[in-house]
């Protein structure tokens, strides 16, 4: 009767059409839902807000029935995070997805949450800028998810994680209240820093409806280079490119069956890359390919086609595994921990077992 109940009060605000019935939902969407409680209850409902007035409507008619409620955008990372226990709704932001303002010269972005991100790089790239984040499942993460899990990827060691790019949000609270905090130009310091504060949140403190980034401009070439060999060595080489002058976009360490995995060689592995002009990215390819090798590594350049091959195929191995009942997690280590680290893991789990470090 509850799920009637709710239905019944939610059509005035968001039409039939905003409401979906667990049946009619699609079954991958329903396996990432059942992942996000501890109770063998369905969840019969999913809201479908077409604007945020509906959304904040919404969110008021849970806050005043005590209806407990999961955000979410495509669902794609909704099995990340903790496991709570029965939930009443499930309020998806899949339709507030429109591109409200690209300042081409300021390089900032404003968008509603639902915008997907591959969405957002095409548009983006027609005036040769990116948003350099790196987020699993590319094509289906909403602007408002890789907030919300805080799933930032290898430019990091660059351009910092998703907090370091964000300029401005918009949420509803848990009240129904429509809040703001940052704005929509790069130099913004009035009030609180709510935008770090609610990224890697998981949807704890409120919804978010719109978000502004800071982007940037296309770079004219890029190679990677990639080093395998013994634990200590790769520790060594990634210590020596850290602190050198030495300026690479992208600093990822790889496990010993990653490697494998991949077919890039033998031991753990150092993916380097290096993105600016031409001339540049060839001195600074060669000059770390000769320190890795100095010190007994096996190292191979990357380029062209060859190269987005393997930054894609990548992440596909470690957010999706083969293994039906694999157990992906993140964890934070120190630079100086991430090879032992590695070691370590490649100790504690099976064949199937398979880590990756990105530096920043």
């Amino acid at each position: 009767m509850r799920g009637v109940s709710i239905t019944q009060t939610l059509e005035p605000i968001v039409s039939t059409s905003g409401i979906c019935d667990w049946g009619n939902l699609k079954a991958s969407l329903q396996e990432q839902i059942a992942k996000t409680s501890a109770s063998d209850k369905t969840f019969p409902i999913i809201a479908y807000p077409n604007t945020v007035t509906e959304l904040s409507q919404v969110m008021n008619q849970c806050y005043g029935n005590g209806w407990r409620v999961i955000p979410c955008g495509k669902g794609s990372k909704l099995g990340w995070g903790g496991v709570g226990q029965e939930v009443d709704l499930i309020i998806s932001t899949d339709r507030l997805n429109r591109i409200i303002d690209h300042a081409v010269g300021d390089l900032t972005v404003t968008a509603e949450a639902g915008v997907k991100f591959s969405d957002l790089q095409k548009l983006l790239s027609q005036t040769g800028q990116f948003l350099p984040l790196e987020p699993a499942y590319p094509e289906e993460a909403t602007l408002g998810g890789i907030i919300a899990t805080a799933n930032s990827g290898s430019w990091r060691q660059r351009y910092g994680g998703v907090r370091d790019l964000l300029l401005g949000i918009s949420f509803v609270r848990s009240d129904g209240e429509i809040a703001k905090a940052g704005g929509r130009v790069v130099k913004n310091v009035a009030g609180y820093d709510l935008m770090k504060l609610f990224t890697g949140s998981y949807g704890s403190l409120g919804i978010l409806t719109e978000v502004t980034f800071r982007v940037y401009p296309l770079l004219e070439a890029g190679s990677t280079v990639v080093l395998t060999g013994e634990a200590n060595a790769v520790a060594s080489t990634s210590k020596t490119l850290l602190a050198s002058a030495l300026t690479p976009t992208a600093v990822d360490i790889l496990s010993t069956r990653l490697v494998k995995t991949l077919g890039i060689g033998k031991g753990m592995g150092l993916m380097i890359r290096f993105q600016s002009v031409t001339e540049a990215v060839k001195e600074q390819s060669s000059r770390i390919l000769a320190v890795g090798q100095q010190l007994g590594l096996t190292g191979t350049l990357y380029t062209d086609a060859e190269e987005l091959n393997l930054w894609q195929s990548l992440p596909k191995h470690i957010w999706e595994p083969l293994s039906t009942t694999a157990i992906t997690c993140k964890i934070g280590v120190l630079p100086t921990a991430a090879a032992n680290t590695l070691v370590k893991l490649d100790q504690l789990t099976d064949s199937t077992g398979l880590g990756l470090i990105h530096a920043g």
